[in-house]
């Protein structure tokens, strides 16, 4: 390994040693739920070969008595000479480690390479600042660069509404972002719209004689949809560029952060078209504005401005349509920099699993309760009304 060979300039002292033992201690209390698997050690073990910067010697011995955990154990050579400075200061920031699992070295080494490294140049193997595209897709454009992935509704011309493919796209892309090299996920739309939500297509394009199972499919898709935005792991931001309806607002309950465009509204017009809260709305919203304000939101479908989504504490900060996309994503960049697993155990610590298992009963009894309204004679007639006045403007 190189930092095995790397030269120490001095001994550090007591100072040194008080810094990896927090380290260790850091690891044995925080971070049991993390675990890197050994091609994320590999890798990091690849990448660190590649610095640019000399990262110091502090940084070096940390990395030094990490690796030899993950990959050996407990110390286990005896304590060089007291003029032996260089590999006495290994040695002793090694054993501070004392009896740490090597599952939590190698997570905690492959955590340390990745604040050294920029997220976009780790994940691209390219220069930094480069974007790299993630997802092939048409309508969702996943994107990283400068330790963000960025998915984007990209049906512009369709007010960014979401068909069946995109759900499912959508999930797998968050999917494969919880586990990148990036230190958060951002969604925005492109266009006008930040998305117009459900396509209704989706539930009008059904085949005939097997309704049934084409709500239960439905259902199943959106559950799956919904459970990847209640079990990300890292900070999940939405950029609300324009208006946002349905399914694209009601899951801004589950964000961490909430910035719009002061032209973005927010609608949820579930009985208008027959149908019923969902995206775990009916519990987050309640808890963020107040059951009477969510109530005219979601039972009558009042329509939000960026302003009243601010006052009522679904939107973190409004920003003027002509410098949003300027100020918010120096602000995210800046964000991105910041200690991801630290970003990654606060949010856990916020949303606890207490939290996350209230969630995901939610939504499963909203999908249930969906199911059974798709197939209802109410909800197929409010849609089936809606289409038809659309198609005649």
């Amino acid at each position: 390994m190189a930092f095995a060979a790397w030269a120490v300039a001095r001994p550090r002292g007591p100072s040194l040693l008080q810094v990896v033992r927090f380290l260790a201690a850091r690891v044995h209390l925080g971070r049991a739920t993390m675990r890197a698997s050994q091609k994320d050690f590999d890798n990091a073990v690849k990448q660190v070969k590649l610095l640019k910067e000399d990262p110091g010697n502090e940084v070096k011995v940390k990395l030094y008595a990490l690796y030899k955990q993950a990959t050996e154990g407990s110390c286990n050579v005896p304590k060089p000479g007291v003029f032996d400075f260089i590999n006495k200061v290994k040695w002793d920031a090694w054993n501070a480690l004392g009896s740490l699992p090597k599952e939590t070295a190698r997570q905690n080494y492959v955590d340390l390479v990745s604040s050294l490294i920029p997220s976009s140049e780790a994940s691209s193997r390219g220069e930094p600042g480069t974007q790299e595209k993630l997802l092939a897709s048409e309508d969702v454009v996943v994107t990283s660069e400068d330790g963000i992935t960025k998915i984007v509704f990209n049906r512009p011309t369709k007010k960014n509404a979401i068909t069946t493919q995109m759900y499912q796209e959508i999930t797998q892309a968050l999917k494969t972002a919880s586990k990148d090299n990036s230190a958060m996920t951002v969604f925005t739309g492109n266009g006008d719209y930040y998305s117009s939500g459900n396509d209704l297509t989706n539930l009008t394009s059904t085949p005939s004689g097997n309704i049934e199972e084409f709500a239960k499919r439905g259902a199943d898709i959106l559950r799956d949809f919904v459970d990847t935005f209640i079990d990300f792991p890292k900070p999940l931001v939405a950029v609300v560029n324009g208006p946002a309806v349905g399914i694209s607002v009601t899951t801004l309950g589950l964000f961490d952060v909430v910035y719009a465009s002061d032209k973005a509204t927010f609608h949820t017009p579930f009985s208008h078209l027959g149908q019923t809260p969902e995206a775990c709305s009916s519990y987050t919203f309640p808890k963020i504005m107040g059951p009477a304000k969510a109530n005219e939101m979601l039972i009558f479908g009042k329509k939000l401005t960026a302003g009243e989504a601010y006052a009522q504490g679904l939107v973190t900060e409004v920003f003027p349509d002509s410098t949003l996309q300027k100020e918010v994503w120096a602000r995210l960049k800046a964000y991105a920099k910041l200690p991801p697993n630290a970003m990654r155990i606060s949010k856990s610590l916020i949303k606890s699993s207490s939290e996350r298992e209230k969630l995901h009963a939610v939504n499963a009894e909203e999908c249930t309760t969906l199911q059974a309204r798709w197939l209802s004679e109410e909800c197929i007639g409010a849609v089936t009304s809606f289409m038809s006045r659309k198609a005649k403007l």
